[in-house]
């Protein structure tokens, strides 16, 4: 079985198409990152600015000590949205790789198909059981693909719901801490 050039130009195209398809969506994650580091930075800045004029403000050790208390908590809030934030970005470029890169299977399966059927027609007498166990191969490779996706997107579940856990516990560890300081 011979490829035509029409054929060749084709998958070529395709194959141009699908990786710009993979580029536009790397730069907007990269861009979202960038948004978002902006971002923290520009109130990382402002806190700052905020947290530097209350310490001039301090007269004593009780209010600098009730300074250092109300800085942990927010602090540690600001860490742990913008770990959140990072989490779902990260999250967010995943599942829309996957979406592709199950696409492009899906789009070869078809192709592998149409040739094992081409084949087949053409085939010499007596090829049965080769035909027979070229077809079997292909469908154990389409299962073993569709049950590791499942796997992978079980995994990503099971992340994601570990992560909002460490989260939550994080934040009420950091809130009881403040508060404990400030009751100093």
């Amino acid at each position: 079985m011979n490829l035509t050039p029409e054929q060749i130009a084709a998958a070529q195209k395709a194959n141009l198409e699908t990786l710009s398809g993979l580029t536009n969506q790397a730069l907007q994650s990269i861009e979202k990152l960038v948004e978002l580091n902006m971002h923290i930075a520009k109130q990382s800045l402002s806190d700052s600015m905020n947290s530097a004029k209350k310490a001039l403000e301090v007269k004593d050790i009780q209010q600098l000590l009730a300074h250092q208390a109300e800085a942990v908590q927010p602090m540690a809030e600001k860490i742990m949205a913008y770990s959140r934030h990072l989490y779902d970005l990260a999250h967010e470029t995943q599942a829309s790789f996957t979406q592709s890169a199950e696409k492009e299977f899906q789009a070869g399966q078809k192709k592998v198909n149409a040739l094992v059927e081409d084949w087949t027609k053409n085939a010499p007498a007596g090829s049965d059981t080769a035909v027979q166990v070229m077809k079997q191969a292909i469908a154990s490779a389409n299962t073993v693909f569709e049950t590791s996706q499942k796997a992978v997107k079980h995994a990503v579940e099971v992340t994601q719901t570990n992560l909002s856990s460490a989260t939550d516990a994080a934040m009420k560890s950091a809130s009881t801490a403040s508060k404990a300081a400030k009751k100093k």
